[in-house]
C-alpha cells in the first residue's frame, strides 16, 4: 500500500466529451446519491473497461455496469432512464465475475436508437464507494475510449 495509499487511473469507458457529472438529467447521478464522478456526452457506442478489474454485475437489462478496480467500485450507466429499454439497443460482451483488462469491450449500445426513443445519452462513471477514497481528481474535454484518463482516485 505505501506511505501515500494507491492511486487509480481510469481510462475513458467511452469515446465522447467529459461532462461534469451535476449535468445530467438524472437527479439520482446529479446530486451524487449515488457517488462522485463524470460524465461521458458519447459519440461512439462501445464501452471499454476503463482499467483492469472484475465485473461485479451487469444488469440484465444490459443499461449499466458494475466493476470491482483494486477496490474501487464503479457503475458505469449508459443513457439516462435506459432501463426502461429493457436490453433493446444494447449487447454485452461481459458477464458477472469475468476478469477484464483496460481497452476491453464491454457493452455496445445504438446511440442513434437512443435518441431516437428520447433517452439522453450522457453516461455517468460513478465511484459508489465514495467513504473508501482519499480523492478524487476529473479531466475534462474530449476523450477516445480506452485511451485518454478521465479520473485519478486514490484509496
Amino acid at each position: 500500500m505505501g506511505l501515500f495509499g494507491k492511486k487509480i487511473n481510469l481510462v475513458a469507458p467511452m469515446t465522447g466529451e467529459i461532462i461534469d457529472i451535476t449535468e445530467v438529467e438524472d437527479i439520482t447521478f446529479a446530486q451524487k446519491f449515488l457517488g462522485d464522478g463524470v460524465a461521458i456526452r458519447p459519440t461512439e457506442g462501445l464501452v471499454v473497461a476503463p482499467a483492469d478489474g472484475e465485473v461485479m454485475q451487469v444488469f440484465h437489462t444490459k443499461h449499466a455496469i458494475g466493476l470491482n478496480i483494486k477496490g474501487v467500485e464503479l457503475l458505469i450507466h449508459i443513457g439516462m432512464n435506459t432501463v426502461e429499454l429493457k436490453g433493446e439497443g444494447f449487447e454485452v460482451f461481459v458477464e458477472q465475475g469475468q476478469k477484464v483488462k483496460a481497452g476491453d469491450k464491454l457493452v455496445k449500445v445504438d446511440l442513434d436508437l437512443l435518441k431516437e426513443k428520447g433517452y439522453p445519452i450522457e453516461t455517468p462513471v460513478v465511484v459508489t464507494n465514495m467513504d473508501d477514497i482519499k480523492s478524487l481528481s476529473k479531466q475534462s474535454g474530449n476523450v477516445t475510449a480506452g485511451s485518454d484518463e478521465i479520473m485519478e482516485i486514490k484509496k
